[in-house]
């Protein structure tokens, strides 16, 4: 076992410090993976427990794309790092099950210390609470199975549930998963900052309720994926006061700004939210799946999936109800057997601190405003949305462009051609019905040269996009 951990430990180190030494896009075709990994169920074992790390290693985990790498700005480019990975081998060691105080009180505790250092970090009421689970997903697909059986019950008919068209797909899968119908999902138009509406919503509620439905929820974005856009927030939450609908905010990309100096303008709307999605994998720098769901009233997660609500015939689990003081955070969502996911950012805060957190998320804000500043100067260039909570949206867009060329597509070549040059990942996305490529600056790894590099790459790619338009256009001799 020794020698096995040592190289599994070595293996681990060459995966960190070597994050550089190969491009960031990989993704192999299927049969070339099929080829090498497809075997029969193996009826004996081996005693080379390395070179069966080894070949993991080499023919699966590094068969796939590098979100970590410095020049990667695609998505939200997970970082995690080594303290995490340890407390994931710890965990997963001491066979660590964070939901029934009987079987895991220490895990239970260390979570719920996480979610108090959590809170603290963003500045959120003493009173929240929540538990950790696989992601944003799952947490606003918890947040919104509570705040349907609060303001619901068994009833859904005509129930409206409402965020922008620029929230995250999980919030419509979420929606159907709480048994609404698409057309229960009002969607409403992002206004010209790519935020929802506030004014619009404000119509809609009451015009649904006279109309006879029943509104219920509202779902605000605290940093949407595409453009790194902000609800107002302040105005979503005053109109849920006023109306008596459910407030949640999907915070899972932008709500670690909070942890700022300059994103404590944040934190009031975070404090009046009825329920909040955070992603410690994005911008908390921890490895997947470190997701987390926070509730300004705890104790309604209970009331949605404590066991007792659900028992059936079995007591088979009755005698791991909660003494006293004891808490089963399996009562509190929907997960009876989890992980603890909560000691991977334990042990990255105790590690690095508070401030290097801080640090390195104020270092994404500056990398994407620098971002800005360069296209800004460049000529080529052209900033389509400014830098927000460390995503912007660009376009390569010369002003002296031939007849017949086609901006959207010259977007998608340079991107295809970013990528398939191996320095880099560079993707595209739409921006009111453009083609446009966008840049997510939250690595701390990530350093102004990077950032240079690539946006000189757009360029000399642009305009080998405008060469092959100019050539195929020129009249050819006889």
């Amino acid at each position: 076992m020794r020698a096995a951990g040592r190289h599994a430990i070595d293996l681990v180190v060459a995966r960190f410090t070597g994050v550089r030494d190969r491009p960031p896009l990989r993704v192999p075709p299927p049969e070339a993976l099929r080829a090498v990994l497809d075997e029969p169920l193996p009826e004996d074992g081996t005693d080379d427990l390395c070179a069966v790390l080894d070949r993991v290693t080499r023919d699966a985990l590094a068969e796939a794309t590098r979100l970590d790498h410095p020049r990667s700005f695609a998505f939200t480019p997970a970082t995690g790092n080594f303290p995490a990975v340890l407390a994931d081998a710890l965990a997963a060691a001491h066979l660590s099950v964070p939901g029934a105080w009987l079987v895991g009180a220490g895990p239970t505790q260390l979570e719920l210390t996480t979610l108090d250092w959590l809170k603290a970090l963003l500045g959120l009421p003493e009173g929240a609470g929540g538990l950790f689970v696989s992601g944003g997903s799952a947490a606003n697909l918890t947040a919104l199975a509570v705040a349907r059986d609060r303001l619901l019950g068994d009833d859904r008919t005509g129930a409206r549930l409402y965020c922008s068209t620029q929230a995250h797909p999980s919030v419509a899968r979420a929606a159907h998963l709480v048994g609404l119908t698409r057309d229960q999902l009002s969607v409403v138009p992002a206004d010209d900052a790519l935020r929802l509406d506030a004014a619009d919503l404000a119509r809609r509620v009451p015009a649904d309720r006279a109309a006879g439905l029943r509104p219920f929820a509202v779902v605000g974005t605290l940093g949407t994926t595409g453009t790194g856009a902000v609800d107002p927030l302040d105005a979503l939450a005053d109109l849920c006061a006023r109306e008596g609908l459910w407030f949640h905010i999907d915070g899972a990309h932008g709500a670690a700004a909070a942890a700022t100096e300059r994103g404590h303008g944040l934190r009031p709307a975070l404090c009046r939210a009825d329920s909040l999605t955070v992603d410690p994998h994005k911008w908390l720098f921890q490895p997947y799946e470190t997701g987390c769901v926070l509730l300004r009233r705890p104790e309604l997660l209970r009331a949605t999936f404590d066991l007792t609500r659900h028992a059936l015939d079995s007591d088979y689990l009755g005698p791991t109800a909660p003494r006293g003081a004891e808490v089963n955070l399996s009562d509190h969502g929907p997960q009876q057997s989890r992980g603890l996911r909560a000691l991977k950012l334990w042990l990255s805060l105790k590690t690095f601190g508070a401030r290097a957190f801080r640090q390195a998320i104020d270092h994404g804000m500056d990398l994407a405003e620098h971002a800005a500043a360069l296209i800004a100067a460049h000529p080529e260039l052209r900033l389509v949305t400014p830098p927000g909570l460390a995503v912007l949206t660009f376009r390569y867009h010369p002003a002296d462009v031939p007849p017949g060329w086609d901006a959207d597509r010259a977007q998608e070549f340079i991107s295809r051609a970013v990528c398939t040059e191996g320095e880099a990942l560079l993707l595209t996305t739409r921006v009111r019905g453009a083609t446009v490529l966008r840049m997510c600056t939250v690595n701390p790894a990530s350093t102004r040269e990077d950032v240079a590099h690539v946006l000189g790459q757009v360029a000399r790619h642009g305009r080998r996009s405008l060469a092959e338009v100019r050539e195929s256009a020129a009249p050819k001799g006889p």
